[in-house]
């Protein structure tokens, strides 16, 4: 059934705007109608296709993507919906009203297309892997085969909403320090490219040998004020060509490689990435996934190539009889800790609980730790700028003092 957006005023006068799915334009508009909204335009929308076979350009491309936070919202209410009793196209209808993302009102009206059209609900969330990723399909799946949609909805939405909130905490932390940063490279390249050659011109005409900072600070100037826009291009070719690297098979692995062995940084990399796997996995398993499926789904959402590795050797040792925790340690990529927790609730029964332990004492510690990181690094970039601005000072006023001795 297509998908129509529309601009339409209400009974009093007031412009809305909205998706509406109907046969037709005309029935979309008697749809309307009888809503007691009188259309202004409708057309049809482009439904939402697969990520795979779309290739979007531009900033508005990116600003219609469908944010985690939108799927973990609409899930939750879903979850609440079915509940209460609502079958799941109802809850679908109900829910596209008050759904504000254009790009996720598409994607759930050709959802409810397809699941009156006869598909299960987990096909129709396959069609939109760009927005629903393979945990959620396959959770989505356990459900429906076991009759518990509801409950692992629910499940779905505390984990998204879990991620969310430490991804959120983790930005919040790390906002001040390189608002600090961008801001004090400006203000430095303001003083360098501008102010300081204006202040520094009047020595130019000295007959004396000036100071050694003062000489190093008239060089730098100079070489920003000429050059700045070569620095700036290498400052983003650099940024693009890393990227480019990055997206080659040998290139995530290098760097997924290089970042687990950073000194402070690396094992924060293996701790969240442990966390992911260890709340997922356990998430998995409770919904009735077996063991093997869910490992060969969970080594695609750990966000690295190493550890994705372990797993995947993890899952193949595991189906010739090899207990998780055994299969696990081989790779020396997991945490020690992790190790040993997941061993304890392979041997008590209760795997699932124990992984969700290991997600929340290693969710904590990276929490902890970036705190404690960015409470070091505030005083010691205000250390360094004030260093910077002192040696500056000092470069222009040593000449000042030599030219005061002269005159006396």
């Amino acid at each position: 059934m297509p998908v129509y957006e529309y601009t339409a005023l209400d009974a009093k006068g007031r412009t809305t705007s909205g998706i509406i799915d109907a046969e037709g334009v005309q029935a979309a508009r008697q749809k309307l109608r009888s809503a007691d909204k009188y259309t202004v335009s409708i057309r049809e929308a482009r439904e939402a296709l697969p990520k795979q076979s779309r290739k979007t350009f531009g900033f508005g491309a990116r600003f219609a993507r469908v944010k985690p936070s939108e799927v973990a919202l609409i899930t939750r209410q879903m979850a609440t919906l079915i509940g209460a009793g609502f079958p799941l196209v109802g809850a679908l209808d109900a829910l596209l009203p008050q759904t504000k993302s254009h790009g996720l009102k598409r994607t759930l009206a050709r959802i409810k297309d397809l699941i009156v059209e006869g598909n299960s609900f987990a096909h129709a969330l396959g069609q939109f892997p760009g927005i629903f990723p393979p945990i959620y399909i396959n959770m989505v799946r356990a459900g429906e085969t076991s009759g518990t949609l509801e409950i692992v909805l629910e499940r779905l939405a505390e984990i998204t909403e879990k991620q969310q909130a430490l991804s959120n905490r983790i930005q919040a932390a790390l906002a001040y320090p390189m608002f600090m940063l961008f801001f004090g490279a400006v203000v430095l390249f303001v003083l360098l490219a501008y102010i300081v050659p204006t202040i520094t011109a009047i020595f130019t005409d000295m007959k004396q040998v000036l100071p050694t900072p003062t000489r190093v600070l008239i060089f730098l100037s100079g070489f920003f004020k000429t050059y700045w826009w070569t620095i700036l291009l290498l400052v983003l070719g650099s940024a693009v060509a890393a990227r480019q690297f990055r997206r080659t098979e040998k290139g995530r692995h290098w760097t997924d490689k290089v970042t687990l062995r950073l000194p402070v940084f690396g094992n924060l990399a293996r701790k969240l990435a442990v966390a992911r796997f260890s709340r997922t996995l356990g998430s998995l398993l409770e919904n009735g996934v077996s063991l093997l499926t869910a490992l060969d789904i969970v080594k695609n959402i750990v966000g690295n190539v190493l550890i994705s590795e372990a797993v995947t050797q993890a899952g193949e040792e595991v189906s010739k009889g090899k207990s998780l925790w055994l299969s696990l340690s081989e790779s020396k990529v997991f945490p020690a800790l992790s190790i040993q927790m997941v061993q304890v609730g392979e041997q008590s029964g209760e795997l699932e609980k124990m992984l969700y332990k290991v997600a929340d004492v290693f969710e904590n510690e990276v929490e902890t730790t970036i705190l404690r990181l960015t409470a070091y690094l505030e005083p010691l970039m205000i250390l360094v700028m004030g260093a910077i601005v002192g040696f500056i000072v000092l470069s222009i006023c040593l000449p000042i003092f030599e030219m005061n001795q002269l005159i006396r």
